[in-house]
């Protein structure tokens, strides 16, 4: 695949080479009177991206803005690098997630008790952006592409608490992020990404209900590239995340530890994703990207928090009964 490859309605998707492999991790050059980039990839990837530009003809001074769906650091990793090489750009993120990139700190802490020094080499590390840079936005939001075009922004949490979508008022194109999953072209399969510690199936699907009711007329994967078929793509993954939270819950259920949870899933789904598991270099190249062992982590959490939400409500009715038959 060539470094930036054209969509139509002058949306370029621009392949950020992840780890130095095609096909993982894409951003999106919007060329519009107001040129716009949405996502950065990793802060690795940031010379590939700003290449990819540089080829599509946007320079330093041209770059208005750019959009990041969340601050995951293979979405939002190389926003420092790319700020640094387009001054003029202004830094849109979801609200939640504005402190990490003026102030990354934390959430390259965080990142490196998950990673340890795959960081250093898959991901490396996110430079801060002036504050003064960064637009936070809330519940629903505005970029604007020029000429009327814009894109609308509006919060998908699920994946992230940290999550946008983005519609592009021209092309009507959805920018999904991760909150759709993980699209794998050559196999035309669909994978959930449920890592810790935000994942939260209800707030999941309510996210994938929002994008239909977007009606979009296409969606554009994070990882990776367009899809079309879009009611089916987007049933597909309400499909794949409760799968596997019911196939984690058994795990619970039956008392499994977390290598045993895994195990399990895998052996569910392996008729499932036949065609993706055929090929052990495309499994090999998707693996820190979208591990088995951290979408099952992601979703224990996630229930452990359900359990102790539905323990307080216990409490809250049993207090309620005492209270009541003490008056």
């Amino acid at each position: 695949m060539d470094a930036a490859v054209p969509l139509g309605g002058e949306v370029f998707l621009v392949d950020t080479t992840m780890s130095g492999y095609p096909g993982i991790t894409s951003a999106y050059l919007i060329r519009s009177a107001h040129p716009c980039l949405v996502e950065t990839g990793t802060a690795t990837s940031a010379g590939t991206v700003v290449a990819g530009l540089r080829e599509l003809g946007v320079g330093p001074d041209d770059l208005a803005t750019i959009v990041v769906t969340h601050v995951h650091l293979d979405h939002a990793g190389g926003v420092g690098d790319l700020a640094a090489a387009f001054p003029k750009a202004q830094v849109v993120v979801h609200e939640s997630g504005a402190r990490h990139l003026a102030h990354p700190e934390r959430l390259l802490a965080s990142a490196r008790q998950v990673f340890g020094s795959v960081l250093d080499d898959v991901f490396g590390l996110l430079r801060p952006t002036d504050a003064a840079r960064i637009r936070s936005l809330g519940e629903t939001g505005s970029v604007d592409l020029g000429e009327g075009r814009r894109l609308a922004a509006f919060h998908s949490p699920g994946h992230a608490k940290h999550h946008l979508g983005l519609v592009d008022s021209a092309t009507g194109d959805l920018y999904v992020g991760d909150a759709a999953g993980i699209y794998i072209p050559e196999t035309a399969d669909l994978r959930p990404s449920t890592p810790p510690p935000d994942f939260d199936l209800e707030l999941a699907v309510d996210s994938l209900h929002r994008f239909r009711d977007q009606a979009p007329t296409r969606l554009l994967f994070s990882h990776f590239g367009p899809v079309t078929d879009v009611g089916a793509t987007l049933a597909r993954s309400e499909e794949e995340l409760r799968l596997w939270v019911e196939l984690v819950r058994g795990a619970r259920t039956d008392g499994l530890d977390l290598d045993h949870a895994v195990a399990r899933v895998r052996e569910a789904t392996l008729e499932r994703y036949a065609a993706f598991l055929a090929d052990p270099g495309r499994v090999a190249r998707y693996e820190h990207l979208n591990a088995d062992r951290s979408n099952v982590v992601g979703i224990m959490r996630f229930l452990d928090q359900v359990d102790r939400m539905d323990q307080v409500d216990r409490m809250d009715q049993v207090d309620h009964v005492d209270g009541s038959d003490r008056t």
